[in-house]
């Protein structure tokens, strides 16, 4: 499990990959000064930029009463008042009212497999016929796949509809498929 500095550092290092593309430009343009105050303003002005300030203003935090609790130990001769919390900190990072976070709330939850559709089902089967046959290239391949599903999705479409389709050449070879799904 990840200390609280680390994630933070995680963090603060994807901001900063994310600011890096405008920074590129803003230094060219406005020069450095310029593009620090600009890249400071828009990263305060994002939730996640507040999220990292507020972490690390929490960890600053964290870290004076820390070390005040040692001073008040070395002074005193006694286990310090913080004692407790300096083991909860080894924990999770509380989340700030109106902020979510996938790290603190733990594994996310499975999803379930979406279903393949009749239609999605007797398209791919039109398709591994085209591939099969002598139609839009050799056997095993296909030359303009493009124009294949074009011709492959209409056909599976005017059969869904109850429409006639041609039963020779390779609408013939797709229709013959196809009617086997749908």
């Amino acid at each position: 499990m990840a200390t609280t500095k680390e994630r933070l550092e995680q963090i603060e290092n994807a901001l900063l990959v994310l600011a890096g593309g405008a920074t590129g430009y803003g230094v060219g343009t406005r020069g450095v000064a310029g593009t620090a105050r600009t890249v400071g303003r828009a990263t305060v002005g994002t939730p996640v930029g507040r999220a990292v300030l507020a972490g690390i203003a929490y960890d600053q935090l964290v870290e004076e009463i820390l070390r005040r609790d040692r001073e008040m130990t070395q002074a005193n001769g006694v286990e310090g008042m913080f004692a407790e919390a300096t083991r909860q900190l080894s924990g999770p990072i509380p989340v700030l009212p109106g902020f979510t976070s996938s790290v603190v709330s733990g594994p996310a939850k499975k999803t379930r497999r979406r279903v393949k559709s009749k239609f999605n089902k007797s398209v791919s089967a039109g398709m591994k016929a085209v591939r099969s046959s002598k139609f839009y290239g050799k056997k095993g391949t296909i030359n303009n796949a493009k124009r294949a599903f074009s011709a492959v999705t209409k056909t599976a479409s005017k059969i869904n509809r109850g429409k006639k389709v041609s039963t020779k050449g390779v609408t013939g070879t797709i229709a013959r498929a196809v009617r086997r799904i749908l």
